[in-house]
């Protein structure tokens, strides 16, 4: 009778077991027989795998996994093409899609977040293409290096107008505003909590909502603290004069910078006196940075082996970041750990990153980017 008593208990657990909600996600893939298909949680430190299927000659397939307790994001994948997608509730989401195009042509039904997803996937790869237009045609001498930067700067601020205007403040307790949070060009993000004020106000409105209704979720308690890190990292300077100690100031009136490099080793743009110097301030993790490097990286080309230098400096809150992106660059690469607060960036009166000035080679400034038309024929006359 007990044994009956327990198998019974047993059973019943089980069953409750089974009861736990589940999502589903299901469809077709066309013309991928053979191929394997993978189930991947796309957590906050990178993508997990979930399942995996290989695919038969009529492309099916099915996963069923917990539904989690607050709203989350997943990917499909074969090979290196992705397709993402996120998860609310129980409501089963359809998929169909083509090997082809498969990061591209898919559908989603059964969810607006998962369409809105996708909506904003081909705007960042239309985005992205664009920029990388561009490129291709300055490499070709098709366009100026002034105007990629310029066109890279005008595309970008366009780009997250209508993303913060049509997915982030029309429903920023939506997933696909989340998303929208952390797309990225050329490796950087497009919205940048660290160093834009305009960009942390975005970061703000999502969090506010998830934490209202997911107050201990990990993506909510993640970007609570990316906020305010933000806003601690751009907060307003205190008015105050800036008194340059004398020994700031070289005898040609050049005000002096003292900075270490990756490797800590102290640079100072005084010692630089010879060389025709390009002083450039950025922020590598603002989505116009790559761009800007690459006209950087062809004029150092060109013309380092004729006196010029570049003395860099990074206004990045990420340390680590910074070390990353600038491990193969050639020049003299530098970070004020004061970021977007920097002394130096006041005594220069930073307005806009990017930033550069040219000094030739008595350590005397010359120019600043405002009144540069042409920044490779200034340099040459420089040199």
């Amino acid at each position: 009778m007990k044994k009956i008593c327990f198998f019974i208990l047993g059973t019943l657990v089980l069953a409750s077991c089974n009861k736990e909600p589940k999502f589903n996600i299901k469809g077709t893939v066309a013309d991928a027989d053979g191929k394997m298909l993978y189930l991947e949680a796309s957590g906050i430190e990178g993508p997990e795998l979930l399942d995996s299927v290989k695919l038969k000659s009529d492309g099916e397939f099915s996963f069923k996994q917990l539904r989690p307790e607050s709203p989350e994001f997943y990917r499909l994948r074969i090979d290196e093409k992705v397709i993402n997608f996120s998860v609310d509730s129980i409501e089963p989401l359809d998929v169909k899609a083509k090997l082809s195009d498969f990061s591209t042509g898919y559908s989603i039904t059964g969810s607006d977040n998962c369409t809105k997803i996708k909506e904003l996937t081909l705007m960042q790869i239309d985005l992205q293409k664009k920029v990388d237009g561009l490129v291709k045609a300055t490499q070709q001498n098709k366009v100026t290096n002034d105007v990629l930067q310029d066109s890279v700067s005008k595309m970008v601020d366009s780009y997250k107008k209508q993303v913060k205007s049509k997915y982030i403040f029309v429903a920023p307790n939506m997933t696909y505003a989340y998303f929208a949070l952390f797309q990225k060009l050329n490796g950087s993000l497009l919205f940048d909590p660290m160093n834009s004020k305009d960009d942390i106000k975005c970061f703000q409105a999502v969090a506010t909502s998830l934490t209202n209704a997911y107050p201990n979720a990990d993506r909510t308690k993640n970007l609570y603290n990316i906020v305010i890190k933000g806003l601690k990292n751009t907060r307003t300077a205190k008015s105050r004069v800036l008194e340059i100690p004398q020994e700031k100031i070289s005898e040609a009136g050049l005000i002096d910078i003292s900075l270490k490099d990756i490797k800590g080793v102290t640079r100072k743009l005084s010692t630089l006196k010879g060389k025709v110097v390009l002083l450039d301030f950025i922020v590598y993790q603002s989505e116009v940075s790559a761009a800007h490097n690459f006209v950087l990286r062809d004029l150092y080309n060109k013309y380092a082996a004729q006196g010029l230098q570049i003395y860099q400096i990074s206004l990045d809150a990420d340390e680590h970041f910074w070390k990353t992106a600038t491990d193969k660059l050639p020049w003299i690469c530098v970070r004020d750990e004061d970021g977007v607060n920097s002394r130096y960036a006041s005594v220069y009166n930073i307005k806009k990153i990017p930033a550069f000035f040219l000094i030739n080679r008595n350590n005397e400034l010359k120019a600043r980017d405002e009144s540069i038309k042409n920044l490779e024929d200034a340099i040459k006359k420089l040199l």
